[in-house]
C-alpha cells in the first residue's frame, strides 16, 4: 500500500485547501484517515472515513470546518479546509488500515504517506 499525499501550501487566515490522497496498492476496504503534526507537537488525528465513504469522524478541533471524502473510482481521498487558522499550520499525512482490524477511528493505522506542508500565516 502506497499512499502520496499532495496539496499543501502557504494561506492566510481564513482562507481554504484541499489535500489528495492518492492510494494504490490493495487498498480494498480501508479506513483512510488524515493526521496532522505541528513544529514541536505531537502527532494528532483530523479525520476519518470509511471504505464506502458514507461514515467520517473528525477531531473536535476541525469539526464543522474540514471535511474528508473518498473518491472510490479513483482511489483518492480529500481533506477539504476551510476557515483555516494558524493552528491548523502542520505536516498532514495520509494514513490507512484494513477496516477489518478495528479499533478507533483514530488510531492503529498501518500505512502512512509522506506529509504535504500547510502554513496559516498573515
Amino acid at each position: 500500500v502506497q499512499l502520496q499525499a499532495s496539496g499543501g501550501g502557504s494561506v492566510q487566515p481564513g482562507d481554504s485547501l484541499r489535500l489528495s490522497c492518492a492510494a494504490s496498492g490493495r487498498t480494498f476496504n480501508y479506513v483512510f484517515a488524515w493526521f496532522r503534526q505541528a513544529p514541536r507537537k505531537e502527532r494528532e488525528f483530523v479525520a476519518a472515513v470509511s471504505w464506502s465513504g458514507g461514515t467520517t469522524y473528525y477531531a473536535d478541533s476541525v469539526k464543522g470546518r474540514f471535511t474528508i471524502s473518498r473518491d472510490t473510482a479513483k482511489n483518492m481521498v480529500y481533506l477539504e479546509m476551510n476557515t483555516l487558522r494558524p493552528e491548523d499550520a502542520a505536516s498532514y499525512y495520509c494514513a490507512a488500515r484494513p477496516t477489518k482490524r478495528g479499533g478507533t477511528w483514530s488510531s492503529g493505522y498501518d500505512y502512512w504517506g509522506q506529509g504535504t506542508l500547510v502554513t496559516v500565516s498573515s
